[in-house]
This record gives C-alpha cells, sequence and structure tokens, in this order.
C-alpha cells in the first residue's frame, strides 16, 4: 500500500522577535503562507521498522533525520505495530529559511495518520509536531496564520491573496541557531504585523504587502550581506516587495503580475544559481 503526501515550503509574510523565554526559545509573532514549492513523499506500509531514501545526497537517512523522528514519535506514541518505508523527493533547498524539515515532519505526521488508521485530527497533529520543530504545527495546517509562542500556537487567517513568489537562495546557507544565538533583541525593529492581517483579511494585496517585514534580517544579514544584494535587485526589478524569509538565506519578491515576475526571474538568474517561481496556496 502506497501513500503520498505534498510538503509545501512557507515564506514568513511579517515576523517580530518579542523577547527570549525562560525555556531558551523566543517568543515569536508571525504571519506564514505555504507556496507551490514542494517536497513530496511516500510512504509504503512495511512489517515493523522505519526506514528512509531519497532523491537527496545532503542530508541523513537515520535517526537524525527529522522526518524519521516524526515517523518514530507517532509510532511509539500510538504503539503502532506496523512499519514504514518513506521516500523523500527533496525539492526545496535545505537550509534555506523555508521550512522545508518541519513541512517533511508536517507531511510524515499526516500521511502516516493516513497509512496506519490512527484517525487523529489536525489539531492532535500539531501538538505531536511541537515535540519535533517549532515550524510543525504551522506546517501541519498548510494555511496562511497568525503564529505566536516559539511557532507552536497557530491561528489560520484568511488565505493570503493569490501572487507570484520570485524565491531566491542564495549559495551560503544558515543555520537557525546561529541567527537565534546571537540576537540582540532590543536592536531589532517591530513590524505592524496587526496592520497586515487586518490588510489580508480583507483581501487587499497591495497594502497588505507594505507592511511586510523580518526582524530576523538584522541578524542573519551580518553573516551572509548578499541576502541584501537579492533584495535591492528584487525592488529594482520591479517586485512589490522583497523579505528574507524565516532565518534566511532565502529572499522572496511578490508580484500579481506574471510578465513582471518573469522579467524578476531572468534579471536573478545570472546572480544566483537557484532561482525559482512559484505561487501561493
Amino acid at each position: 500500500m502506497s501513500l503520498y503526501e505534498k510538503a509545501p515550503a512557507k515564506i514568513n509574510l511579517c515576523l517580530n522577535v518579542l523577547r527570549k523565554r525562560e525555556d531558551g526559545f523566543h517568543e515569536m509573532e508571525m504571519i506564514m503562507t505555504p507556496i507551490d514549492l514542494a517536497d513530496r513523499l511516500t510512504f509504503n506500509l512495511q512489517p515493523k521498522k522505519i526506514s528512509l531514501d531519497s532523491n537527496s545526497s545532503f542530508m541523513p537517512l537515520d535517526e537524525r533525520n527529522i522526518v524519521y523522528q516524526t515517523a518514530r514519535l507517532l509510532k511509539e506514541t500510538y504503539q503502532v505495530k506496523q512499519g514504514v518505508d518513506i521516500f523523500i523527493e527533496k525539492n526545496i533547498p535545505i537550509a534555506a529559511g523555508l521550512g522545508g524539515g518541519s513541512s517533511d515532519a508536517a507531511a510524515t505526521l499526516r500521511g502516516l495518520n493516513r497509512l496506519w488508521n490512527l484517525n487523529l485530527t489536525l489539531d492532535q497533529l500539531a501538538l505531536l509536531g511541537e515535540q519535533v520543530g517549532s515550524d510543525v504545527p504551522f506546517c501541519v495546517y498548510n494555511r496562511t496564520a497568525f503564529v505566536t509562542g516559539r511557532g507552536d500556537v497557530v491561528e489560520p487567517i484568511e488565505v493570503f491573496p493569490k501572487s507570484w513568489v520570485i524565491l531566491v537562495k542564495p549559495p551560503k546557507g544558515i543555520s537557525s541557531w546561529t541567527v537565534f544565538k546571537n540576537l540582540e533583541i532590543t536592536s531589532l525593529p517591530t513590524y505592524d504585523i496587526q496592520s497586515m492581517r487586518e490588510k489580508i483579511e480583507n483581501g487587499s494585496y497591495q497594502e497588505a504587502v507594505r507592511f511586510a517585514g523580518n526582524a530576523l534580517e538584522v541578524q542573519a544579514t551580518k553573516q551572509n550581506p548578499l541576502i541584501i544584494e537579492v533584495k535591492e535587485k528584487m525592488i529594482r526589478f520591479g517586485a512589490d516587495t522583497a523579505l528574507m524569509s524565516g532565518t534566511g538565506p532565502t529572499v522572496y519578491g511578490l508580484t500579481q503580475n506574471l510578465k513582471k515576475a518573469k522579467r524578476i526571474v531572468n534579471g536573478l538568474k545570472g546572480f544566483c544559481r537557484e532561482v525559482y517561481l512559484v505561487r501561493t496556496l
């Protein structure tokens, strides 16, 4: 028996860091939305064990992999006797700020919920996903949401207006922990996230993008100054906004005009090797 599950990437439309919590995590508030750049996971039932395979040579295929950890957690929590073989078709860049690993974990929860006939709700899966990673609960719901806490409190909102998303992944990746490690919260900008939410819920794309911002850019650009160059080029080529996603280094630009989107892509292809044109979901 085979099942398939898509694992879409996400972008942060607005991100504020409020404070460092006693548990060592940071209190955040974000608006995130999924995009149609996606990994694809295939699940095949097998007698007992969990095994992984992938088209990517850049990630481990053992206990260090978030998909393996997620499958094991679900199996142990609900005392599942069956096993699974999982193939991960990797299309989302790794260490890019696009939530690829978290989305793979969320897809694993959804896929195994069906494969193993557990009949769990999305709320139950999201609660379990908290134990695996901060962005996993958002990825379980897989829709535009206002997200707080360390990323574990997810409130779905009106879907972000349809738009083209130009993604540029600079060559040098950034590990999330290195961004948060040296964060000076008092020096970070704060963005009007409630106004963005209001504009999204009113369906106003042009008004919503005015409030786009990512407080983590301040730290990430110290590690990779290319982020600033990509942003500047995107705006110069006609993007309505340009922003780093998550902890970076991927930068995205938004437009609702396909001709403009293609022009931006063409302008950036010679600058960075990894350039994608996708849609919001």
